[in-house]
């Protein structure tokens, strides 16, 4: 590899490793202002956005610099094209954290709906999924990644139950109908995160391996449905 191209490339790797730690603490602490009813929180998670985004564009502008400038082939370009979709993904997933912080400040000036929803498992699971996807991002590892794309089921189970249990509090009340569709919007918005993660995790895998994982990845038997793949 070119001098001046590997260089590029590093420097790629720290503004994506960057990225990844803002969107990371940004989706945590929008969890932590729904757990704690704390609108200030929120609105910080609100207003960090623009960061987000600025970074967001400055790393696609330098992949399509490198692109143009070193015509890198081989696993070179796949590193490349990796890091444009993963810059996309982490930056829908600054989104969605904007998302469940709105719904939380919503629900830090409401009283209590009668009935416990609690976002603490299934936030945990969710937020696993997106470190563990940036750890097969800066280990290159692929069977970090396969694991990661195994839990998205489990979410995605999660986030039917609270639609189940969101529905019955509709049916028995409709004083907190408000509320109630901001709760099943929060479990809908940690189900997308986990879909982001999951797409970073097979693009880790098309980065090494050059294979379309998405496709692919539920031949693996990683799990059983009976056992959280976090264990």
């Amino acid at each position: 590899m070119p001098v001046h191209l590997q260089t590029a490339i590093e420097n790629l790797k720290k503004k994506i490793l960057s990225l990844s730690a803002v969107v990371e603490e940004n989706f945590q602490d929008s969890v932590k202002s729904i757990s704690s009813r704390d609108y200030e929180l929120a609105q910080k998670v609100i207003e960090k956005d623009v960061e987000i985004d600025t970074l967001e564009v400055e790393l696609e502008e330098e992949c399509l610099k490198i692109l143009a400038l070193h015509q890198p082939v081989a696993i070179d370009l796949r590193f490349i094209i990796a890091v444009l979709k993963i810059n996309n993904d982490l930056e829908r997933i600054g989104d969605e954290a904007v998302n469940i912080a709105e719904r939380g400040a919503f629900l830090a000036t409401r009283g209590p709906v009668g009935i416990e929803f609690s976002f603490d498992e299934m936030s945990r699971k969710v937020q696993f999924m997106l470190q563990r996807s940036l750890d097969a991002l800066v280990h290159l590892d692929p069977e970090i990644a396969r694991k990661v794309c195994a839990l998205d089921d489990e979410v995605d189970e999660m986030n039917h139950g609270f639609f189940v249990k969101v529905k019955e509090a509709i049916r028995k009340d409709l004083t907190n109908i408000d509320s109630l569709v901001h709760i099943l919007g929060i479990s809908r918005h940690l189900e997308r995160i986990a879909d982001h993660a999951t797409n970073i995790a097979e693009d880790v895998i098309y980065m090494i391996e050059g294979i379309i994982a998405r496709h692919h990845l539920k031949d693996y038997t990683l799990r059983s449905p009976r056992k959280s793949s976090m264990e």
